[in-house]
């Protein structure tokens, strides 16, 4: 299947600033691309680099196999729903979705019968003859989107849709816009800051940092094997711990040596770090440490450590140790006995277990 999206070598420069550093990324018909990182990461400069608001200063974009490189946006066939919802004021919620129809010259009989099937779609059916100041932020976001709806384009491409939401709504509309796309089947490419939204809603996610991209995968791939430290500290919520270990060989194997303040290293076994260097950082998400008792396998290790603070958190409770100098958060059960400042044996699953390389932040394994 040919890529619907296809960017090929391109960077994009400010004067003598590169924003944009040989990018690369391309996605089937029906993909959901979610760009993610943190501000000034360069997501939103190649979001308007496919829409084309912005000039290219190298490289090649392709739509649906179209040299769209020095192609205007009106001739892209896309859609675009901006994170300010850019809805005309004056116009009625029923006119502000039909406008760039009407444009475009479409017949009324067409405006009427899109306008029905994306108002059924999104619910907004009760709010078409308001304007857009008597809507809430949520309702305003549905408008934006069908308006980008009726034009069947070729791809989607949301910039920050939710920012402006409150955190409940913004949940219920990632649900909204997840339905959208499986139910259309539609290409989107979609910017957030926002890892549990590029979690959520993406089948295939590019982390950037300072104009670079830093990993391209699945959701699954980015969370459990992260291409570097940055990605793997960026992405999860509570992030990846990331512990300073040795690496020591013996006849049996290998064992991960993580020192504490005052006290006796631990030691675990890991027959997969055999051909690591000696100095490590080791990758474990707060849920591969849980309460002794609790999990079982070969590749799970267990260790006394002593608890610095506990925090409850609903379904969950967070735990917190010192190891090898950084804090160590834990995810454990709510019914969780820890308290502050006694000793807890922890269950460490090496199964899930990332390396890094200390200088260069690497992925190891």
């Amino acid at each position: 299947m040919a890529p619907i999206l296809d960017i090929q070598n391109l960077f994009k420069n400010y004067g003598t600033t590169e924003i944009l550093k040989n990018i690369n990324v391309s996605i089937e018909p029906g993909d959901f691309l979610v760009l993610v990182g943190p501000s000034g990461c360069g997501k939103s400069t190649l979001l308007n680099c496919i829409a084309g608001l912005e000039p290219t200063t190298g490289g090649n974009l392709f739509i649906d196999g179209q040299d769209m490189t020095h192609v205007s946006p009106k001739d892209r066939d896309i859609a675009m729903v901006f994170q300010s919802y850019a809805l005309y004021p004056t116009m009625s919620v029923a006119k502000n979705i039909t406008f760039g129809m009407k444009v475009r010259g479409v017949d009324a009989a067409t405006q009427e019968r899109k306008l029905n099937e994306v108002a059924n779609q999104l619910q907004i059916e009760p709010l078409l003859n308001r304007r857009p100041g008597q809507l809430s932020g949520g309702q305003r976001q549905r408008v934006a989107m069908g308006r980008a709806l009726v034009r069947d384009p070729k791809l989607f491409l949301f910039d920050e849709p939710l920012s402006n939401l409150d955190a409940k709504l913004r949940v219920e509309m990632r649900s909204e816009i997840k339905k959208l796309h499986q139910n259309l089947g539609a290409t989107m490419v979609y910017v957030t800051h926002d890892q549990i939204e590029a979690m959520t809603l993406a089948t295939k996610i590019v982390v950037m940092r300072g104009g670079v991209i830093q990993q391209i995968g699945t959701p699954a791939e980015i969370y459990n094997k992260p291409a570097n430290l940055f990605v793997a500290d960026f992405m999860g919520s509570p992030a990846m711990n990331l512990i300073p270990a040795t690496v020591l060989r013996n006849g049996k194997g290998a064992q991960i040596e993580i020192s504490r303040e005052g006290k006796e290293p631990i030691l675990l076994h890991d027959q997969k770090a055999i051909d690591l260097p000696e100095k490590v950082i080791l990758g474990l998400r707060p849920e591969d440490i849980a309460e002794a008792g609790f999990r079982a396998g070969e590749n799970i290790q267990e260790a006394e450590c002593h608890v610095e603070m506990v925090e409850p958190a609903g379904a969950d409770t967070y735990v917190v140790s010192e190891l090898g100098g950084k804090q160590v958060t834990a995810r454990l059960h709510a019914e969780t006995r820890a308290s502050a400042g006694e000793n807890l044996r922890f269950a460490f699953d090496l199964a899930k277990a990332s390396y890094f390389e200390p200088e260069t932040g690497n992925r190891l394994n």
